[in-house]
């Protein structure tokens, strides 16, 4: 059965295994989520399961936001995510930290941290010309292509904004699960800034 959860990156810190060695581990807090919506095909045309994740104040919700989680008896959300394959659930339940256990495989999904206008080296990984002998080339981007061409190709790696989007780590593994502090440490880094939504559900491609 598929597994998901939403929650909000900590940060990063350090554990020991049981035989001694010493893994990085990101630290994501998923407090309860609960079931706002459960998705049918005679309904809506597809199934799936829509949870709501940081509860917020009343005041910063609209009438029909408050109608809709009045339904599952809770607070409005700051957070609204769908999850397919999800089984069992009704509206007005709860998935917990407990749902994973440790060595569960994976996928991680949250907003990489903005970098704002960078050129092609940094954001691209290209190499530098030389940076003596009168060279005068040094962090460009390089040739455009060819000279028939007569324009710059479609997909040409180039400077612009770096950053801020959605990003999917795959078959990541839960190094510990904390039910008593709603607590998940998945082994390795994980995309996002401090306090970003973290989205964790089960890998796709695991083996």
């Amino acid at each position: 059965m598929s597994k998901g959860i939403l929650g909000k990156k900590v940060g990063m810190t350090q554990i020991f295994t049981e035989n001694g060695e010493l893994i990085p581990v990101t630290v994501i807090e998923a407090a309860a989520n609960v079931v706002l919506q459960v998705k049918t095909v005679e309904t809506d045309g597809y199934e799936a399961v829509q949870v709501g994740f940081d509860d917020k104040r009343e005041i910063l919700a609209n009438k029909p936001t408050k109608g809709h989680v009045a339904k599952a008896n809770t607070a409005p959300k700051r957070f609204v995510r769908e999850f397919k394959g999800l089984e069992g659930l009704e509206v007005g339940s709860e998935i917990k930290v407990d749902s994973f256990e440790a060595g569960d495989v994976v996928d991680v999904t949250g907003t990489s941290k903005g970098k704002g206008y960078q050129g092609p080296i940094k954001r691209w990984g290209q190499h530098r010309g030389p940076m003596a002998h009168g060279s005068r080339y040094h962090r460009r981007p390089g040739s455009m292509g060819p000279v028939a061409a007569n324009k710059v190709p479609k997909g040409k790696r180039l400077a612009g904004r770096m950053g801020g989007k959605r990003v999917t780590m795959q078959n990541l593994q839960i190094a510990q699960v904390l039910p008593e502090k709603n607590v998940i440490l998945v082994k390795g880094n994980v995309p996002g800034s401090k306090k970003s939504l973290i989205i964790i559900k089960s890998a796709v491609k695991s083996k």
